[in-house]
């Protein structure tokens, strides 16, 4: 089994980040998983929550993604989300606003982002 997966998070507009890490975990409509190096093949649809990257050397990314696909083969882990950004982008005075905002609404869909935004600023 390899020590290291290489890992591709990308957004519709752009590569939010691309690396090798030991381990990935990423909400899917089956619920979380974990993808370590050796996993076996995978395909499933993501939704919305923080995606967590143990990198090779020791630290960790955080981002939010908002929907998308996830896919993992010969350790190669792709990650190809609708809307993605890293923990280390996201203003989280306006990601408060927007919460705020999105439950004065009573917009589920807006207030879930806004949470999964601030959820992925925290793991930092």
């Amino acid at each position: 089994m390899a020590a290291e997966l290489h890992v591709a998070l990308v957004a519709a507009d752009r590569e939010v980040w691309s690396g090798e890490a030991t381990l990935v975990v990423a909400r899917t409509t089956s619920g979380d998983i974990g993808v370590m190096p050796g996993h076996q093949p995978l395909l499933g649809v993501l939704e919305s929550g923080p995606v967590t990257i143990r990198t090779s050397d020791g630290g960790t990314v955080v981002a939010a993604v908002h929907g998308g696909f996830i896919s993992f083969a010969d350790n190669k882990l792709s990650l190809l989300a609708e809307v993605a950004e890293l923990s280390d982008e996201i203003d989280v005075h306006r990601a408060e606003r927007k919460l705020e905002q999105a439950k004065t609404e009573g917009d589920a869909h807006a207030e879930r982002r806004a949470d999964v935004r601030l959820r992925a600023a925290a793991g930092r």
